[in-house]
């Protein structure tokens, strides 16, 4: 039988890597008053502008109160807008200000920075394959 060490679990290593992880990130976007969770949102505003919270909660993996948090700091930061659905009027859609857009631009090569000197110690293709197994895992 093998031994069991927590330290080489799966969980305990995901973990542990996304708490590093994490913490770049969240340093790094510090001078934009930007959470890493924040940024993700605006990530999938930048692909999609207009989306409805349901809609962002579904992308983003992330439950509907938790993103009505979000989408709520970054309005009043003035990254984003709730306009009234015109196909149905109780819903919003949230979409990207003038600045909320010019953000991509700054923030792009910021996930850059972070993704290269995170994963240096990588060699050729472990960062694509590393992705590949994490996406099968995440099922």
């Amino acid at each position: 039988m093998v031994e069991f060490k927590i330290e080489k679990s799966v969980g305990f290593l995901l973990s542990k890597v996304h708490q590093r992880l994490y913490a770049h990130f969240r340093q790094e976007l510090a001078g934009f008053a930007i959470t890493p969770p924040q940024f993700a949102l605006l990530a999938f505003l930048w692909e999609k502008d207009g989306l409805s919270q349901t809609e962002l909660a579904e992308r983003t993996e992330v439950d509907r109160t938790t993103i009505g948090g979000l989408i709520d700091r970054l309005e009043k930061a003035g990254l984003v807008k709730r306009l009234v659905n015109p196909r149905d009027r109780r819903a919003h859609l949230v979409h990207l200000t003038s600045q909320g857009k010019r953000l991509e631009k700054e923030l792009t090569p910021i996930t850059r920075r972070v993704r290269e000197r995170f994963t240096a110690g990588l060699g050729p293709g472990e960062y694509e394959r590393l992705c590949e197994l994490l996406e099968k895992l995440r099922g």
